[in-house]
């Protein structure tokens, strides 16, 4: 045995050094046999027993004293070998992993890597290393069976790779235990080897991945399916083993989102990969009695369906740019999206319980020694109010009853509105129930952007047969602003909302417009668009805002600083932000658009460096970006989503090449900066004279020194920055469209 041991551990030090194999290759195969522990095992009993009777002991009896008891003496060598014979085996599976790794890497010398090959093909030839490495799945021991299963997906890697035939024992392993129960042990080794070499494909840039992955998923394209089947269409009740069916429904929703991430970044096409949308059993767990991590998975993956963002944390690089239009996805994510809104309508959201605990590694369950966190779990509240507003963007896109839509409008959002009204503290005021989307995602940027944006379509897709230019303040448009503000989806109102939780600091917009991690470029251009055509819809808007602080007695230069100090002493800021829409708020206030308001007198303002990049190539051209005022192209955004989705993606490229090497304003940066101390009150004679206090516009509102001053000169000023930096060919792509919007905005406000 120890001679076994040594030969492991020279071996174990020249793979990890990944130096070359001097003694004959062929040799190894018989320590790397996983049967030789069994044959040590036996060597090793015989050696104890020969060296240990007979031997006299302070701690017990020798074999010749006539009190001995030969059922503990033989008992006690057992464990002594079987200790000795599990070293061994973890010993040699360490060795393969490491010299399978070896093997795939590129920093292996050429010499070495052939000779670890040579001995890998010997150990599959010869000693059968697969089907022994299956066997070793079953071991009652949780550390040999987990590293048989890390070994055995880095067997299948390497088969991949090298193109050989997949291993016939591993196919009928997986087709036998997913194909019988979706609740075994077994079946849960299959789906995490799965999941971990998918992942590998995903990793390798350099590899044949769409080959790859064909050649591993093919075998099993029925048998996923008939367990989809098997382990969503029955009731939790009815399984024997509650603790499998939970690991069998975490690693089967990780290979759920993996299949649905080929379909779109290797454009493969499965049986498999239309599961989650054209069978929805899956939404059923949410009412299961399970762990609420697993519920929560759930929720995320749907949401990265809906987004067409599977696999966004493993495949390296976009979406192809000059990718061809997937019809039948399109057809699938209409499926799901009426799947889920069929579940809200029967009352999904009732049954989803969001418990106030944080989320812990591997469950949500609190350790000893570690305070509870009060409140809910965002991010589940967070995925599920996405997924129902991206839900009816989709099945809106398909709709062409607006009656019809109204109707879907106020049935969903009610009911979205009354499962996160419990949830956000303080709850929502009745006057205007926009600010859901910011308070719930104060937290997340680029979520609370893809739900202003979805809520923005569906916006646009509700009023895509009015007249633009006739839309002044009638009696018929007050009814409509009454009606966006109580289903939660007036656009204006978002964004006014927006601003206030960046506390109106242009500098921030400009971050988001410069950073490709958002779709607040496509966001903010729609909007522009929209804005020059709802004005006077805005501006009753910002007259309703201003009329509801007045109204409570709110006082912007007593409210402000104290919101300031509140961010500078706490720990969650953009909570703090959260609470400007609200804290000024009054129950009572009357939602009439037309309401008296009180001049707001002073502003405050953050004090905050204008981070911007500082150097580039001064030679690069800046890069073309779509012409945003094109009617027709809004039209065509507005009805295919995949198009809208190409631009973004395309934009998002061109940023990320051009500004590689340059400095940008980051999160953390970003966050700071809110928290930085506050410039003096500015006083009234500050404001930008865009509009004079109490001039009476056309429409006959009034134009007061409030909101609607401060979102213009927000405006203003990101308008500012942007020009500097394309003078100075500093802007990553090139901002011609969205300066000529934003000029429009101006010259309306120049009129009022």
């Amino acid at each position: 045995m120890e001679g076994v041991e040594d030969i492991l551990d020279q071996l174990y030090k020249k793979v990890l050094l990944g130096a070359s194999l001097e003694d004959d290759v062929r040799g190894y195969i018989f320590y790397l046999n996983p049967d030789l522990s069994e044959q040590a095992g036996s060597l090793a009993r015989s050696n104890v027993s020969g060296a240990l009777d007979g031997v006299p002991s302070h701690h017990g009896p020798s074999s010749s004293d006539p009190t001995t008891l030969p059922e503990a003496w033989e008992c006690a060598k057992g464990h002594f070998v079987m200790s000795r014979a599990r070293e061994v085996k973890l010993l040699q599976l360490t060795v393969l992993d490491v010299m399978l790794s070896r093997v795939l890497s590129p920093e292996t010398e050429p010499q070495a890597k052939e000779e670890y090959r040579e001995l890998t093909e010997g150990l599959l030839q010869s000693a059968e290393v697969d089907s022994k490495l299956i066997w070793m799945l079953r071991n009652s021991d949780k550390l040999l069976s987990h590293m048989a299963a890390k070994c055995l997906s880095s067997l299948l890697y390497f088969q991949l790779r090298a193109k050989m035939t997949l291993s016939n024992p591993w196919i009928t392993f997986c087709q036998k235990h997913l194909s019988e129960s979706s609740e075994s042990g077994e079946a849960v080794h299959c789906l995490w080897i799965l999941t971990v070499v998918i992942k590998e494909i995903f990793k390798d840039t350099h590899c044949q991945q769409a080959e790859m992955l064909k050649q591993l998923l093919a075998p099993f394209d029925i048998t996923f399916e008939v367990f989809y089947n098997s382990l969503f269409s029955q009731h939790f009740g009815n399984f024997q083993n509650p603790s499998n069916v939970v690991n069998s429904l975490v690693c089967f929703l990780e290979l759920l989102e993996l299949l649905t991430a080929s379909r779109i970044h290797l454009k493969l096409h499965f049986k498999s990969q239309r599961m989650l949308f054209l069978k929805p059993h899956a939404l059923d767990i949410l009412a299961w009695p399970i762990p609420a991590f697993v519920k929560r998975k759930l929720v995320i993956v749907i949401k990265k369906c809906l987004l067409g963002k599977m696999g966004e944390d493993l495949c390296r690089g976009s979406v192809p740019a000059l990718m061809s239009p997937d019809h039948l996805l399109d057809g699938d994510l209409l499926a799901l999206a009426d799947a889920l809104l069929h579940a809200v309508r029967l009352g999904l959201w009732k049954d989803l319980s969001v418990p106030g605990k944080p989320s812990c590694f591997g469950g949500d369950v609190i350790q000893p020694g570690c305070r509870p966190r009060s409140g809910p779990d965002h991010v589940t509240l967070r995925a599920a109010s996405l997924i129902t507003v991206k839900s009816l963007e989709i099945k809106f896109q398909n709709c062409t009853s607006a009656a019809e839509m109204r109707v879907d409008l106020q049935k969903f959002m009610s009911q979205l509105l009354t499962f996160l009204r419990p949830h956000l503290q303080p709850t929502l005021q009745l006057h205007n129930q926009c600010e859901w989307l910011s308070r719930v995602f104060i937290e997340q940027d680029d979520d609370m952007l893809e739900a202003a944006k979805a809520s923005l379509s569906i916006y646009l897709q509700l009023t895509r047969g009015q007249d633009d230019a006739s839309r002044s303040l009638t009696q018929e448009n007050e009814a409509w602003v009454h009606y966006t503000h109580r289903n939660g989806c007036n656009p204006h109102c978002i964004f006014l909302f927006l601003l206030k939780n960046i506390v109106f600091d242009s500098t921030v917009l400009l971050d988001f417009l410069i950073s490709s991690e958002t779709c607040f470029l496509e966001y903010f251009v729609k909007y522009l668009k929209l804005l020059q055509r709802d004005w006077g819809h805005f501006l009753a808007i910002c007259k309703f805002f201003d009329a509801a602080k007045s109204r409570c007695g709110a006082n912007t230069h007593r409210a402000a600083p104290s919101l300031v100090q509140d961010r500078s002493a706490s720990h969650t800021a953009p909570r703090a932000l959260a609470s400007v829409g609200h804290r000024n708020a009054c129950p009572q206030v009357s939602s009439a658009p037309n309401a008296s308001s009180v001049p707001q007198s002073q502003v405050v303002m953050p004090k905050r460096a204008h981070t911007v990049p500082v150097r580039g190539p001064p030679s690069q051209t800046p890069l073309s970006l779509v012409d945003y005022e094109s009617s027709e192209d809004s039209d065509e955004e507005a009805t295919n989503p995949h198009l809208a989705n190409y631009k973004r993606t395309s934009s998002r490229q061109e940023m990320s090449r051009a500004t590689q090497g340059r400095p940008r304003t980051s999160r953390d940066q970003r966050e700071r900066s809110r928290g930085s101390q506050p410039r003096p009150l500015l006083p009234h004679q500050s404001t930008p004279p865009l509009c004079a206090a109490g001039e009476v516009v056309p429409n006959g509102a009034v134009c007061e020194v409030g909101l609607f001053l401060r979102t213009v000169k927000c405006l203003k000023e990101l308008q500012r920055a942007i020009e500097r930096l394309q003078e100075k060919n500093l802007f990553p792509y090139n901002p011609a469209a969205l300066l000529k919007l934003l000029k429009g905005v101006r010259a309306k406000c120049n009129k009022v």
